[in-house]
This record gives C-alpha cells, structure tokens and sequence, in this order.
C-alpha cells in the first residue's frame, strides 16, 4: 500500500514539474517575439539602392553654396536646407554624403556629365533643363521676389519693364527676367551677393531672385526692401543624369519617405521661421 502512494506521489510531482516547464517556455518566446516587433518598429527606413554612384560609398551632390537658407557656409562647412536634406536622402540610401560647391550654372553640366550624382541647389524644374537632366519629385516650393532700394520708384512687379535688372547667372529669375524684359536690360552675376552689391551701388534697379536669399539680404544689408508682389512662382526638386533611373527612383522613394514623416518639414522649420 505504502509503494502505491509513493508511486502515485512520484507521478503528480513529476506532472507538476513539467506543466512548470512548460509554462516558462511560453513565458520565454513571448517576451522574445515582443523585443523582435520593439526593435523591428524602432529601426528606421532604409531604401535599397543597386545603382551605382560616382565615388563608391558616395553620393556626391553639386550645389552653389551662396544661398541662404538653402546652402551656405558655416565656417568651412556648407549647411543649409538642401544640404540636410541631401544628407537625409544619402542616409536612406546607405551612403555618406559629399558636397561640391560650384557656380550655379556649372551644377546641369557636372550632373548630366557624371562628375556629381545630383544638383540640389533651389533649383527649379523647367522644360530647358529637362532638355539636359531629369528631376525627382517637388521637396520644396520656391517664390521669386524683386528686391529694390527703399526709395526706389519700383513699387510693383510692373514697374520693372525698361529697368535695369540684377539676376544670378543660370537661376530661373535669370531666364524669366531676361525672357520678359530682353537681353539688353538683364545683367547676369556669378552670384546673388554680386547682384545685391550691384543694387547698392547704383549698376542697376533691382534684383530678382528667390524669396528665402531675399530676406537673407534685405537684413544683411540697409536701406533694401522686399516688392510685396510675388514675380513667380516654383517647385525645387534635385536633378540627376538623364537616364539613371535607378538614382532617380531612389531619390524619390527617399523624398516621399521624408515628406511623409515629417522630416523636410523640420528642415525647413529649422532654417526658415
């Protein structure tokens, strides 16, 4: 008798022994499949990229490094709306971003002869340019404004027919002002400081370039004032080599991403108040 309940005691012991077993091991993978959805929702977006780049582990991007907010030097470093914006896209895309700063009308030719990957410099989407270099979707919107001196007879956009006008070399206020008023009253500079010193000192009326430099040089320097008309209207986006689809798909998948969440929106928070 005393063998049968020791038998009996045996066997529950061991039925409780492996239902706790059991349990802990339940306990085990589901704390393990909880980290793996914590980590896999913490990790950020990457983009697969299978094209190549003009220096491997690079994207090389090609700018003019004169236009506040959007690129400008901070002591020997070029910072700005694009240039974080290009280090955003190069994340996503797993590679390190370079910058090479040119004169504006050298960034179409440095993309479409494949010394840089791509242009972000303000620059606007045209049919001229597309003649040249492909764009990616819109990241930004553009607006060309005249600047004048305060007590300049130039009240409206109107008022700039037969004046002298200060534009920066290849800009899309450089097309659209010598478009409208003619060759012959469109002085072309290197850059829009050269335009605005150019205003100062009498050379000519007024200049047309992009609100957000605008308003850089309006406070930098006295005695300027912004139209209160607007003389156009644009979409920025980065251009890339005609036919390098696989860039240009990238580029936009990481744009979306970046609009999508948020993150232009603080770029541009960040520089423009």
């Amino acid at each position: 008798m005393k063998k049968i309940i020791a038998l009996i005691m045996a066997v529950l012991m061991m039925t409780v022994c492996f239902a706790g077993c059991g349990q802990e091991t339940v306990s085990s993978t589901t704390s393990s499949t909880d980290n793996k959805t914590t980590s896999s929702e913490a990790t950020e977006e990457k983009i697969e990229f299978k094209g190549t780049t003009v220096k491997e582990g690079k994207l090389v991007m090609a700018t003019n490094a004169y236009f506040q907010p959007y690129e400008y030097y901070e002591g020997d470093k070029i910072v700005g709306i694009d240039a974080e914006i290009a280090a955003e896209i190069a994340k996503k895309l797993g590679l390190e971003l370079e910058i090479q700063d040119m004169a504006f009308d050298s960034i179409i030719t440095a993309v479409s002869e494949g010394s840089a990957d791509l242009g972000l410099a303000g620059m606007t989407v045209d049919e001229k340019r597309l003649t040249s270099v492909d764009f990616s979707i819109s990241y930004a919107k553009g607006i060309q404004v005249v600047i004048v001196k305060e007590d300049s007879k130039i009240k409206t956009v109107d008022d700039v027919t037969g004046k002298k006008v200060g534009v920066q070399l290849g800009t899309t206020g450089d097309m659209y002002a010598t478009d409208d008023y003619g060759k012959d009253k469109v002085t072309q500079f290197t850059t829009g400081n050269e335009a605005v010193a150019a205003l100062l000192g009498g050379d000519v009326d007024c200049v047309i370039i992009d609100n957000e430099p605008a308003k850089a040089f309006v406070a930098n320097n006295k005695g300027l004032k912004i139209l209160d008309t607007t003389y156009a209207d644009e979409d920025y986006a980065a251009c890339i080599r005609k036919g390098n689809k696989e860039l240009l798909d990238a580029v936009d998948q990481a744009i979306d991403q970046l609009i999508a969440d948020g993150t232009i929106d603080k770029i541009v928070d960040k520089y423009i108040k």
